[in-house]
């Protein structure tokens, strides 16, 4: 029975580098990325007053 799950994990191994599934849910984003952060520190730090900022160290 071991030998015939390794055959198949190899099988498997073998077939996804010869022929890879598509597997769509890896491929799109799940929410904003970084270079959305980045502008919206952007335009969050030109709307707050300077006085409202946090001070410099």
């Amino acid at each position: 029975m071991k030998l015939h799950a390794l055959l198949m994990n190899w099988y498997s191994a073998a077939h996804d580098f010869v022929a890879p599934r598509y597997r769509p849910e890896l491929h799109y984003m799940r929410g904003p990325g970084p270079a959305f952060a980045r502008r919206a520190v952007m335009v969050e730090s030109s709307r707050v007053p300077p006085i409202m900022r946090a001070p410099r160290r």
